[in-house]
């Protein structure tokens, strides 16, 4: 599976593969697992790898890459690799170390794309989620156009090929747009995006300022206990997303991915399963029609999996905002 011609233009240049895939894990996966998941992922075609600091999985993810390095199956510049400045790494002069940790973990040179992953900072130091003694989780102040002008010089010194953000509104990208002085605007916003939230503003928005959204979660995430609400509905099993699936003799899951490339959107997709991860590459061999676009359209019911709730009173927390 050639997946060069199935790639979208950044802003600056270089080429995104319209397909990725996801690393995060919840907690009671074994690391090792997403080693073995993403080896499996570039036998069968994968070339975009979406990973993070705050996944710890960079050096199973590292390993990986570099085994299909070394077993010839890719050469570097064949892997699209992306990382995420996590939040507790915000302030300016803590945000190039961030990235030099992931690199070194990697035991890469440079990654591909590199996100600040929230507009929402908190206090730096080795908690990845940093509380008071009341459980309180400790916020921190931070410009994060300031921020941004350090990872514009990450991409100066070629530490990253490709900047920009994760889980900003509209109005967060409109600030670091019309930052004095700004050197190179994001590629991309990656934000959670499927049928039951399919921020059509929000893509209309960034589709005006040439910016890429990425979608996560693009097939109702993997229902982390920790962050998910149990209750909210399972995207797959919607009877909507079943009909086409029969009509297209394709899975719900091909169905829910075909539907973002076909919009212009980078998708993400995620799985240890190795008949999972043939089937989802399986993404450009098909096509929905226009009316199938638009049924899929009426799904949209605002559904978020993963609002972030520990974040939802910093000043800065993006989802307060319609997009």
């Amino acid at each position: 599976m050639d997946l060069k011609h199935h790639s979208v233009k950044l802003n600056d240049g270089h080429f995104i593969p319209a397909l990725g895939f996801g690393t995060y894990s919840p907690a009671e996966v074994p690391k090792r697992k997403a080693e073995e998941a993403t080896k499996i992922g570039i036998d069968v075609g994968f070339r975009h790898i979406d990973s993070a600091y705050a996944y710890n999985c960079e050096e199973e993810v590292g390993r990986a890459i570099r085994s299909k390095i070394a077993d010839g199956t890719v050469k570097r510049e064949d892997i699209f690799y992306t990382s995420k400045l996590w939040v507790t790494f915000l302030r300016p002069e803590l945000a190039q170390s961030a990235l030099e940790i992931s690199l070194k973990k990697l035991q890469l040179d440079y990654v591909d794309l590199y996100l600040i992953h929230y507009p929402t900072a908190l206090k730096p130091g080795e908690e990845m989620i940093p509380e008071d003694e009341h459980g309180k989780v400790i916020f921190d102040t931070v410009d994060f156009c300031a921020t941004w002008e350090v990872l514009e010089k990450c991409k100066d010194d070629g530490l990253a090929k490709s900047i920009g953000v994760s889980n900003f509104n509209h109005k967060q990208l409109e600030m670091i747009l019309n930052k004095p002085g700004l050197k190179y605007k994001p590629v991309c916003n990656q934000v959670e995006c499927h049928p039951y939230l399919n921020q059509s503003k929000l893509l209309d928005f960034c589709k005006s300022k040439d910016i890429v959204l990425i979608a996560y979660g693009a097939l109702g995430t993997q229902r982390d206990k920790r962050w998910v609400d149990q209750s909210s509905p399972v995207l797959l099993n919607d009877p909507v997303l079943g009909a086409l699936a029969k009509k297209y003799n394709q899975s719900p899951a091909l169905i829910a991915l075909r539907y973002q490339i076909q919009r212009g959107v980078v998708v993400l997709a995620m799985s240890f399963t190795e008949r999972e991860i043939k089937e989802n590459i399986q993404v450009f061999d098909f096509q929905l029609t226009s009316e199938d676009m638009k049924v899929i359209d009426g799904l949209n019911r605002n559904v978020r999996y993963l609002p972030a709730s520990f974040l939802v009173s910093h000043p800065n927390y993006p989802f307060s905002e319609e997009y």
